[in-house]
């Protein structure tokens, strides 16, 4: 009998403390941030925030203000035509286009549509100017881009859930209500011809995407050239862009891509980029033909022809919330101050092993060029880890193994008990003995 109790304690301990040694290093709950956002200032409040030059025509829907120069002069440039009353008056001095530097026209027409436009420096080779007079900036952008680059490091260091790729199709699957978090390498997410994305109705989204570029034309077997995402109402997957977005553009609008380290972003032509890009030491590539449904804060921008920034806002929570540096309306959080720019990497992370080949007997979706997905089969990716969380309060997930220490400590205390046991039985058999 000692023997049986014996061995029975110490199986108990032991196995528990092996469980904790083997724990899959499966997408976990992170800590709550208690409700609170990152604030994104004032950059928060323009579809176009650009640190240094901005090259661009013929359009921005919402409001732009760049730090350097900005150069219409291709075809001409409109600003802020589906601002709202309350956008525009939110805006420092109700002001829907600032330029920081000169505002270079070369005889071609700049119109501000909503509110009124400020330039700090000189007009260069005139034009037709309405609604905009030169005065100083409103924006201290050197702030402005110490807090961006603060909050992009931070949401970067959430290590998220990883989507699933075929080589020619990626998919992001989340399935907690309030955030989800994937992390994946700019030369994985570069490949893919389609990408998609499923995750619940209104929750935000973060993708972090790593490397030191991303390049939409450059997949091997062709650029990018769609993005889906799920429509939770109608049960299947819808191609965004300006006629239609996934439940009326519920998960659009709270979708932001996190490119902390990459020093070019450069946009395929031939899609609609959903979501608003956060790339704050990039030099952001628009191409020339097809929009960004929501808003790109960056250090230069390029665009023309077709490639506008349309104006679907962010309005996501970015759980963190230390203070922003430069904003407006500061963080309920206690103050830390900005932190310094990150160090953005040479090149993009290489992934280990092959390109992933198209899995036998399944057709990627090849989505019309109309954009509408009436007829586009829905891709059938394996189970992946998501970014979600089973509670609410904007918690994050992570992977890893910080797990391990207290069950370990667990299994450790369960074995020491165990031998409790074990010294107990003794201690009444040897009494009873006697």
């Amino acid at each position: 009998m000692r023997k049986s109790i014996s061995a029975a304690a110490v199986a108990l301990g032991g196995s528990l403390a092996l469980a904790a040694l083997v724990v899959p290093t499966a997408a976990t709950a992170a800590p709550t941030t208690g409700g609170t956002c990152f604030d994104l200032g004032v950059a928060g409040k323009y579809g176009e925030f650009i640190e240094g030059n901005d090259t661009h025509s013929p359009d921005a829907e919402g409001a732009v203000a760049v730090g350097g120069n900005a150069d219409f002069s291709k075809s001409g440039f409109t600003v802020g035509n589906e601002l709202t009353q309350a956008e525009v008056a939110a805006l420092p001095g109700g002001y829907s286009l600032v330029v920081g530097g000169d505002l270079i026209q070369n005889g071609a027409h700049v119109q501000v549509m909503k509110g009124k436009g400020v330039y700090a420096g000189k007009v260069v080779g005139g034009g037709q100017l309405e609604g905009v007079s030169k005065g100083t900036s409103p924006i201290d952008f050197g702030k402005e881009f110490a807090h961006l680059r603060h909050v992009s490091t931070e949401l970067a260091k959430t290590t998220g859930g990883a989507p699933v790729s075929d080589g020619r199709t990626i998919t992001f699957t989340g399935t907690d209500a309030t955030t989800n978090v994937f992390t994946v390498a700019a030369d994985v997410l570069q490949k893919a011809g389609d990408v998609y994305l499923k995750v619940p109705a209104g929750s935000t989204t973060i993708i972090n995407v790593t490397g030191g570029s991303y390049d939409q034309t450059k997949g091997p077997g062709g650029p990018t050239t769609g993005f889906w995402i799920w429509d939770n109402a109608k049960g299947k997957y819808v191609q965004d862009d300006k006629s239609q977005s996934a439940d009326g553009g519920a998960e659009r609008a709270e979708l932001l891509w996190n490119l902390p380290t990459a020093t070019a972003v450069t946009k395929h032509s031939g899609n609609a980029w959903p979501g608003s890009i956060l790339a704050p030491n990039a030099a952001f590539d628009l191409g020339t033909g097809g929009p960004v449904n929501g808003s790109v804060w960056a250090k230069s921008l390029t665009g023309s022809g077709g490639a506008e920034t349309h104006h679907y806002p962010f309005g996501g929570c970015l759980p963190g919330g230390t203070t922003p540096g430069g904003s407006e309306s500061p963080s309920p959080s206690g103050s830390t101050g900005a932190s310094e720019s990150p160090k953005p990497s040479e090149s993009a992370g290489t992934p280990a092993g092959s390109e992933s080949p198209t899995p036998g007997g399944s057709a990627s979706p090849q989505p019309s060029a109309s954009g509408s997905a009436d007829a586009t089969p829905s891709p059938s990716p394996s189970a992946s880890r998501t970014g979600s969380n089973g509670g609410g309060g904007g918690g994050l997930a992570f992977t890893g193994a910080d797990g391990i220490l207290p069950l370990t400590i667990g299994g450790v205390v369960v074995l020491a008990a165990g031998g409790g046991i074990v010294y107990a039985a003794r201690r009444k058999k040897a009494n009873g003995a006697s």
